[in-house]
């Protein structure tokens, strides 16, 4: 993939950087990713849903990540989404 709004040195730069990082500090940056993503999803959806107890936003969060066929073998079916 082409990052087009980086000049060809900073992308270096940044590859190097990476290159050089621990396997522990890598996976790290992937899971803050992953928890940032996650939580902006999830203020979208209070946003959405402003009644919604913080159980019922993590259970349409849930549902949305892991699909609805996965998300209801796993919990079950409507019991948790806000009315």
């Amino acid at each position: 993939m082409q990052i087009s709004d980086t000049t060809p040195e900073a992308r270096q730069l940044q590859f190097e950087l990476y290159r050089r990082m621990s396997p522990a500090r890598k996976i790290a940056l992937i899971f803050d990713a992953y928890r940032t993503g996650r939580l902006l999803a999830m203020a979208g959806i209070r946003m959405r849903n402003p009644a919604a107890t913080d159980k019922q936003v993590w259970h349409i969060w849930a549902k949305k990540h892991l699909g609805e066929d996965l998300y209801n073998k796993v919990y079950g079916t409507k019991e948790n989404e806000p009315s």
